[in-house]
Formats: structure tokens, sequence, C-alpha cells
């Protein structure tokens, strides 16, 4: 299994945005020591519930302070970005890491990033097949043009060229079909349990094109994880930390065209991140870790580990997993 950090640099109420983001990649550093294979960073706009603008900036960053972790995004706002801009900062982290950056992108939502950066709900509603498109064409290590009905342009040589395939982000079935596609890997979220993601990879399968001597796409998932000595301890620190950032942290999410908001029972919805994920002792890490394995058949796993919203906290969490539970994993 490949086991990586989620790091989605949460606001909590009085946090520093700089020294928020300055934490993330301490955190990172952190993972790299602790063992990890990968960590991904998330990006927001406008809001508290993440306040990294940048998912590739950030990676940058990570990236020069780290020797040996794959960092990636998870994900890059596709829906407020031009593809081939954002395809030549991800080749340009691809050579400059030697290999070690992957871009993970998503369509977003109809929030206040469409307005601003001026990309429209047009692009939101319709557009991301178009998008998705241009991009892998980017990565394709050669030239591109576009004639289509959100992007025209003669061809041009994509400089620095690379072979790039990305990850996206499903949270419903039509994406899914998309990406299976075009045989590219999903990264499934920690919103939902064991049994949506299989039936998510299923519906995959099902609608999947596979690259001719490829080998088949290894998929994704995000998880909620947080470890003390026993498990009600870290059920209980969650429950006590997770609504100060989650009560105004998804507020940001403002719709840009007018409809409702979304709306979440927090209550509700951090007993069941706790119920779902591996939140516990080290045992009971190993052993969601695992059970989620077997259900679903993922092989990798992204673990949030900022639950708390205490930088500390944060890195001794990263530090047991890697002395307690990925040893453990990798043993079994």
């Amino acid at each position: 299994m490949r086991i990586g950090v989620f790091l989605i640099g949460a606001g909590f109420p009085g946090a520093d945005p700089g020294a928020v983001l300055r934490d993330t990649v301490a955190a990172i550093e952190a993972a790299e020591r602790a063992g990890f294979d990968d960590a991904w960073i998330a990006e927001h706009h406008f809001m508290t519930y993440g306040v990294c603008p940048s998912a590739v900036t950030l990676a940058a960053v990570a990236l020069g302070r780290t020797s040996r972790i794959t960092v990636g995004t998870a994900v890059s706002v596709l829906s407020a970005r031009h593809p081939v801009a954002l395809a030549e900062e991800a080749a340009l982290l691809h050579h400059v890491s030697r290999g070690r950056f992957r871009l993970g992108v998503g369509r977003g939502g109809p929030w206040l990033e469409l307005e601003v950066f001026g990309t429209g709900t047009a692009r939101f509603e319709r557009g991301f097949p178009e998008s998705l498109d241009l991009l892998c064409a980017a990565l394709s290590g050669g030239r591109v043009g576009a004639d289509g009905e959100f992007f025209r342009f003669r061809e041009v040589p994509v400089m620095p060229p690379a072979r790039m395939t990305p990850v996206v982000a499903c949270t419903s079935e039509p994406t899914a079909r998309l990406a299976a596609g075009r045989g590219l890997p999903m990264l499934l979220g920690m919103h939902v349990g064991d049994a949506e993601k299989a039936a998510m990879i299923e519906h995959y399968e099902a609608h999947a094109v596979r690259r001719e001597g490829g080998p088949p796409p290894r998929h994704i998932a995000a998880a909620v994880c947080h470890v003390a000595d026993s498990t009600s301890r870290a059920v209980r620190e969650l429950t006590d930390a997770l609504p100060r950032w989650l009560e105004p942290g998804l507020a940001g999410y403002v719709p840009v065209d007018g409809r409702p908001p979304p709306q979440r029972d927090i209550a509700k919805y951090v007993d069941m991140l706790c119920r779902i994920h591996p939140v516990g002792s080290p045992e009971h890490c190993v052993d969601k870790i695992l059970a989620t394995a077997g259900r679903t058949g993922l092989r990798h796993l992204i673990l949030m580990v900022e639950g708390t919203g205490v930088p500390e906290r944060t890195r001794e969490t990263i530090a047991r997993l890697g002395a307690e539970v990925l040893p453990a994993l990798r043993a079994r």
C-alpha cells in the first residue's frame, strides 16, 4: 500500500493564515521523516475551510524542502484555471523535482472564484470535459491547440514538455465516467465511507477504457486520521476540535449563482467521520485502513491529519503513524 498525508491548510479560528501555510510545509517535512509515500495539498479560495489558494505553489515550496516524498495537489480547481497554464506549472515541477510532483484536478463547485477569476458558471456546468481533455493534451509531451466552446487558440509547443497523468477528484458518477473514459485515476473524498467508495470504483470499472500496454489506474482515497493512546481519546479530541473549524469553514462555500448554499449537521458529520475513518489507537487505525483496503480494493490512501487544529499535535500524529501504523501495515 501507499500511504500519504492530506493537508487542507485548515484555518481554525484565531489561526494566522501565514502560520497555517508554514505549518503545512512543516507537516510535509515531518511526513517525509516519518516514512510516508506522499503528501497532497488542497486548494480553496476566499474561505477559512482551507487557506491555501494555490496548491501548485505550496507544492513547489514543499518539494524544495524535501528530497524523497512525492507531493501532489488534491486538488487544483480546473474550472478556475486555464488548463494549459496549469499544465505548464505541473510540467515545471515535474522536471525540477525529478518526477516527485503529481497533479490532481477537480471540477470544483459553483463558488465565488468563478466570478472573481472570470471563468464563469458555464465552464463549471459544462466545460469540465473540454478543460480536462486540453489539460491531458498539454501533458502529453508535445504540441497543443484548441477549437472548442471554451478554448480556441493556434497550436503551440508546451514548454517544458512532460508526460504526466493527472488524478481526477470524483464525487459523482458522471465525473467517474469521465475519468474512466480517459483512463485517469480517481481521487475519492473523505466524505463517504467504504461502501460508497467501492460503488464508485465499480461504476468506474464498468466504463473504463484501458490504455494499451499501461497498468490499470491506481485510485486514491482520502480519509480523516487521528492517533491517540486510546480510541476514545482520539475520538474525543476530534469531536471537540472539528466543529470549531467546520462551522465557520463550510460557511465559506458561497454559491455564485444564487442557488442555496450546502447545509450539514456538523455534529452528525463529525460523528460519521470518526466512525468510518482511522481515528483511534494505533492498532485501531491499522485495522480500519486494512478494512478499507479489503472492502474497496484501494491500495493508496491519503490521511487528513490536521483535525485538532494544533500544529504540534498534527506533527505528533504524523510521527506516531510513521512509527506505529505504517510498519504494521507494511508487515501485514
